[in-house]
């Protein structure tokens, strides 16, 4: 689960200037939320070049004034990593980049659920090296090899959807992705369930208001922090191209049921975002509401009264005063957060995980003292952040504590982005609700419905057939999973397997003289024998010299 951006202008006059990679690093701000391990941006400006700056690392950290300064052009492509295949090494920073052909840039949210397959035509069939253990960059790879197919010098939009339709006959999973083509314009696409999010909006061009600028991102927010309106979904299965003389789109894959991840609603996404058509913060509303008629059912069957409903900062508080206001308890602020430490859910192992949620957050003896206390937050995943937060209310002198979860017990793996790999490091993994409260130190735990969560979300728009809810059935909506799979998910992705992997990339950097560090991806090594730098400079300095990469624009039809 990450977060990607795009930005087009239309007056060529910003390829001298740095406005596109500036707003790009600007919507990566507003999609921190959505990765913290890496950061990357890659624009394009005259005669096809590409600049890019990556790293491992937050936004703030990555792109200090120098670094934006150096990102020129008038389109661009923006990442922020969390990682859940491969590793955190700096050369699996994204946007990735391959030379051939024509020169494209590609970002990607999600995760693919037959990399081994692909991994095989691509060595065997296709002939392209992979380098790196992310599936983006085999994702990256089969569509240079389907655009390679043409066998042409100069391709056009329905060569583009052609090679974006194939791609989605061969690649299996979860998906949101970007792609830039050197001198030509940006590509969009989401897999044929919708399962990862994506839309674009517009605006009138600054200098041109004839003509429009676009923007393709993860969620609205962007839109709306960045001046561009007209907000649209990207449809499942649908492939956009946009140029500066304008935007086409089309379905291009095989009709499947819509199944956008419902846990983008109860975790994930901002509260100010709206996506297909669901306002985050009016579906966490709902969550609270559903919650609050549970809670009221549960409370009363065990003969318990509540003094105060505090929150578990930051993603339930919506629904926790929600559910304060429909059951008629005071609301209360218990925990003072430190927003200068990550989320812990996304933190690699259980002891990292456990250590860090007493830095991020404090508890106030005033609210919890002598008091029969409800915490609420939008699910328990590992518990781990859950067993730390309940000892830290008693330890201020909480009478009793219930914990009051938004989403319904996670017994599952998440296959399709999100960080639950294995099975066994879910707290309710083969745990009913009593035992699930005695491992986190809760009196009581309380979880929402399935059937309450969907509709909190789905009264917003009923024509969303389902939602991909795997996580709490263990049914996944793409097909193609079995306990193997599962299984070897579980073996590469545990946090043992993790925290081996990141020793073995640690020092690999710690080796690297140049560029970013651990195995090159193609642009890395580039990069780095151009500019000594980690992070900063042109990636075309070893590719044909500027007058033939300027061919660039010629070789695609509008």
């Amino acid at each position: 689960m990450c977060g990607i951006a795009g930005i087009l202008l239309h007056d060529p006059v910003a390829t001298e200037g740095t406005l596109a990679g500036t707003e790009i690093v600007e919507a990566l701000s507003l999609l921190q939320h959505r990765g913290q391990d890496a950061a990357g941006v890659v624009t394009c400006g005259s005669g096809g070049r590409f600049y890019q700056v990556k790293s491992n690392g937050m936004v703030r950290d990555v792109f200090d004034t120098k670094a934006v300064a150096g990102l020129k052009g008038w389109m661009g492509v923006g990442h922020v990593r969390y990682p859940t295949a491969g590793s955190s090494a700096h050369s699996e920073a994204q946007p990735f980049y391959v030379n051939s052909p024509y020169g494209i840039v590609f970002a990607h949210n999600g995760n693919l659920i037959n990399t081994s397959e692909l991994r095989q035509f691509l060595d065997a069939d296709a002939h392209r090296h992979i380098n790196t253990d992310s599936d983006s960059e085999m994702f990256l790879n089969i569509l240079a090899n389907n655009l390679q197919q043409t066998g042409k010098f100069r391709i056009n939009e329905e060569d583009v959807f052609t090679a974006i339709g194939d791609l989605m006959e061969t690649c299996k999973g979860a998906y949101a992705c970007l792609g830039m083509l050197a001198g030509f314009g940006l590509i969009g696409f989401r897999d044929p369930n919708g399962i990862r999010p994506l839309g674009v909006a517009t605006r009138p061009s600054a200098t041109k208001p004839s003509g429009k600028d676009y923007l393709l991102a993860s969620e609205s927010v962007v839109a709306d922090a960045l001046g561009f309106s007209d907000w649209q979904d990207v449809q499942p299965g649908e492939a956009i191209i946009i140029t500066r003389t304008g935007f086409s789109k089309r379905t291009v894959a095989k009709p499947a049921t819509f199944s956008p991840d419902i846990f983008e609603y109860v975790y994930f996404a901002r509260p100010d975002s709206t996506m297909d058509g669901i306002s985050v913060y009016r579906s966490r509303m709902a969550m609270g509401d559903a919650l609050a008629k549970e809670a009221r059912k549960v409370l009363t069957a065990k003969g318990l009264e509540i003094d105060v409903v505090i929150p578990v900062p930051d993603t339930s508080r919506v629904a926790a005063l929600q559910l304060a206001q429909n059951m008629g308890i005071p609301y209360r602020e218990g925990f003072i957060k430190n927003r200068y430490i990550g989320r812990t859910f996304i933190m690699p192992g259980q002891a990292v995980r456990r250590k860090n949620v007493r830095r991020k957050l404090n508890a106030m003896p005033l609210e919890f003292a002598g008091k029969n206390v409800m915490l609420v937050d939008d699910s328990i995943v590992r518990g781990t952040t859950s067993q730390e937060i309940v000892q830290m209310a008693k330890d201020v002198g909480a009478k009793s504590v219930v914990f009051a979860s938004c989403a319904p017990p996670i017994r599952h793996c998440n296959v399709y982005g999100i960080d639950m790999p294995s099975r066994h490091e879910l707290v309710a993994h083969d745990r009913d609700e009593d035992e699930i409260a005695r491992v986190i130190g809760a009196d009581l735990v309380i979880y929402q419905t399935l059937d309450d969560l969907v509709e909190s979300c789905r009264q917003f728009n009923p024509k969303i057939p389902q939602f991909d809810c795997s996580v709490f059935t263990g049914e996944y909506v793409t097909g193609g999973i079995n306990d193997a799979y599962l299984d070897n998910v579980e073996k590469l992705r545990n946090d043992k397997a993790k925290a081996k992997k990141g020793s073995t990339w640690q020092a690999e950097a710690e080796q690297e003289n140049f560029g970013c560090s651990g195995p090159m991806n193609g642009a890395d090594a580039i990069m780095g024998l151009a500019n000594h730098s980690p992070k900063l400079g042109p990636i075309n300095d070893y590719l044909p010299a500027n007058d033939e990469v300027g061919l660039h624009n010629s070789r695609f039809d509008a």
